[in-house]
């Protein structure tokens, strides 16, 4: 069947159909199609999809709107009105009919509209349709870049407005307590040795000024990657990745001589990842080693360059970075707030 005859077909498929399940079947299909004309760069074929996709969306709005008015379909303040007597299966929610709320809402829009307005938006969805076919892949990409910086700067203004000091990235190095096999004769390669550490549950503890929407870089060593996880979740980020510092030289280990630690990358509410082409490697640096513990610039450097507009806290630092919060032990606190 040609692409014709299929859109001939779908148009008589939403002419006859009764009931939401339908005619979101057709909505679907003609979905699938839009993506499918926008990569073969197809525009006779994308201006049928739309069509055939905003039809769909409002006679399923309209059935929508019947189905309620009609005591066919269950509302929300019908779930919470006591007494109620029909069971869901003789009037079903939105979930039974395969839909959530942003759409029902969206396609009774839809149906509300005047012939006269449908046809208007169906031509403005139609051009701006167009317009990204038109688009060569370099000029795509700038548009996904550009959307992408607009959110972070968005965000960035959000947080910064806020009362009190909250942060949208969050940069730490926790001070692990690593138990060698023998307190008695292993504490000579401990990070004890070096500098104050923390038990687990003191770093899960602590209260971490994160924003709502916030993205955490944490460090984390081979031997310590199950407990990095924990306090990731205990400080109330879900784990998105990792990337990997090479070290210059091995260091110590039981197992294996370690040559390399791990940044892990976690995520709360809604940060915008990078932009296509613009995620790093993940193997980020092959860095010398300095001294105990301390990370080589370049991830503090690549975090500004992904998030410059972000209010920026490191914890656990060396030092001081212009444009940053510090909070240390061996860093003087430095509001930039």
């Amino acid at each position: 069947m040609t692409m014709l005859a299929k859109y001939d077909a779908a148009r008589q498929a939403l002419a006859e159909a009764l009931r939401v399940e339908e005619v979101k079947d057709v909505h679907d299909w003609a979905a699938a199609i839009m993506d499918y004309a926008r990569q073969a760069k197809d525009a006779e074929l994308l201006c049928q999809a739309v069509e055939i996709r905003l039809i769909a969306e409002r006679k399923a709005g309209q059935l929508l709107i019947d189905m309620a008015k009609n005591g066919e379909r269950l509302t929300s303040k019908d779930t919470l009105r006591r007494g109620l007597s029909v069971r869901p299966r003789e009037a079903p929610k939105l979930d039974d009919l395969g839909i959530n709320k942003t759409q029902s809402s969206h396609w009774q829009k839809r149906a509300a509209l005047s012939d006269e307005a449908f046809q208007l938006l169906m031509g403005s969805v139609k051009q701006e349709a167009l317009a990204v076919v038109a688009m060569t892949a370099a000029e795509r990409m700038a548009v996904k870049r550009e959307r992408r910086a607009e959110r972070e700067r968005e965000l960035g203004a959000t947080i910064m407005a806020l009362p009190t000091a909250r942060f949208g990235v969050i940069y730490a190095d926790p001070p692990w307590r690593f138990e060698p096999w023998s307190r008695e004769t292993g504490m000579d390669r401990a990070a004890d040795n070096h500098y104050p550490t923390m038990s687990l549950e003191e770093i899960k503890r602590l209260d971490i000024p994160a924003a709502d929407d916030c993205v955490l870089f944490l460090w984390s060593t081979n031997p310590m990657l199950p407990e990095a996880v924990e306090v990731m979740t205990a400080w109330g980020f879900e784990y998105k990745t990792a990337c990997v510092w090479i070290k210059d030289k091995p260091g110590t280990g039981y197992w294996l001589l370690n040559q390399h630690e791990l940044l892990l990358i976690g995520v709360k509410g809604h940060v915008p990842a990078p932009a296509p082409g613009e995620q790093w490697p993940s193997v980020a640096a092959e860095a010398r080693a300095e001294e105990h513990s301390r990370k080589p610039d370049v991830f503090a450097e690549l975090i500004e360059m992904m998030f410059p507009n972000l209010p920026k806290l490191e914890m656990f630092a060396r030092r001081s970075r212009p444009g940053w919060t510090s909070w240390g032990n061996e860093a003087p606190e430095e509001a930039t707030r």
